[in-house]
């Protein structure tokens, strides 16, 4: 069963959100909150595997509350919910340590998808938005970009390689297919490559590779 708590300050998109998920037999919302504040009460009290976070809450809001929830011992999986709007929180959230992000009007079979997705330990990068969002924001920060190219000097060409390709959006399984190799050796470089540029996940990984111009955008 994945335990899931919705972070929402309006009742009825909790509500919502709550009634899509629960007509998955393998999902269970534990616990909902209006704010960030009540979030990481929310998770400490049930310990979710999934957060679907909203960005603009009164008191604490989702990125305050995502940096918080990451700094916890097994910090569960952050989903930002959002609308197009708020791309730039979006980004900041994915740099606080979410794994990936939702419309707000996404249809329930994705939404639900999209759970278990990051149940299993993946990111929400398949979206060709995702990546636009990542490339677009991360041109505008130049001394990170800076700073990421200097980082590059510690991995080797294989890791590179893969590297510029979770950048893209790719999955384990679709860069062993380009470098020809194994899913298990694919997860290998993946994890040498995490903890070389200590980066938390997938998705930190793909901002650090448009970070350092490894990913032209297209």
């Amino acid at each position: 069963m994945i335990r899931v708590v919705i972070v929402d300050d309006e009742e009825l998109m909790r509500a919502g959100l709550r009634t899509m998920l629960e007509a998955d037999e393998e999902i269970s919302v534990v616990g909902e909150a209006r704010d960030g504040d009540e979030a990481v009460e929310a998770v400490r009290r049930h310990r979710p595997a999934v957060v679907l976070m909203d960005i603009r809450m009164p008191r604490a809001d989702g990125l305050t509350a995502t940096r918080t929830l990451g700094r916890l011992p097994n910090p569960p999986q952050v989903i930002v919910l959002t609308t197009f709007d708020l791309d730039e929180y979006v980004h900041a959230a994915l740099r606080a340590g979410a794994v990936g992000f939702l419309l707000k009007d996404t249809p329930p079979r994705e939404l639900i998808r999209a759970v278990h997705v990051v149940a299993a330990g993946h990111a929400m990068l398949a979206p060709a938005v995702t990546r636009r969002l990542i490339a677009t924001f991360t041109e505008r920060d130049s001394p990170v970009g800076d700073q990421a190219r200097r980082k590059l000097g510690t991995l080797t060409n294989r890791e590179r390689e893969v590297l510029e390709l979770l950048g893209r959006g790719l999955s384990n399984s679709d860069i062993g297919q380009r470098l020809y190799m194994s899913p298990a050796t694919v997860k290998t470089h993946v994890s040498r490559t995490l903890a070389k540029l200590e980066l938390a996940n997938r998705v930190q990984a793909a901002i650090f590779a448009h970070d350092a111009n490894l990913v032209d955008g297209h």
